[in-house]
Order: C-alpha cells, then structure tokens, then sequence
C-alpha cells in the first residue's frame, strides 16, 4: 500500500510529460504534412545507376541496337 504513494505521484509526472510532448509537436509543425516525405521518396532525382553507351563504359544488353530488326515508323 506504501508503494502507491511513490507510483501515483510517478506516473502523474508520465502523463504530464507525454502530454507536454504532444502539445510541444502540435504547436511546432510535427503533423502538418503527414503525406509529404512518403511521396517525396518516390520522386528520385538521383542518376541512373545504369552507364549510357557514350560515356566510355560497357552498356547493358538492353542498350544495343540490333540491325536485324525491323524498323517502325517508316
């Protein structure tokens, strides 16, 4: 019975904390874009990892022309 005079004043002090938290990443912004970063990762800027036949590298198969193959368009 002692002990809940220790553990009610501690876990008050928890509470008080954890809605101190909430209210801090309210007010700063915390949740204002919540869909942003998720579509950001999708929008990659970065390089190809796959070297164009110019730039002195060996290109991939899927680079290559083939001249036995019909052409379209004309």
């Amino acid at each position: 019975m002692n002990i809940l005079y220790l553990l009610i004043p501690v876990s008050l002090i928890v509470v008080g904390v954890a809605i101190w938290a909430f209210v801090w990443a309210l007010r700063s912004g915390q949740f204002d874009d919540l869909e942003g970063p998720a579509h950001r990762i999708l929008m990659d800027d970065d390089d190809p990892m796959v070297p164009r036949m110019g730039d002195g590298h060996v290109a991939d198969k899927g680079d290559e022309t083939d001249d036995n193959a019909p052409k379209q368009g004309n």
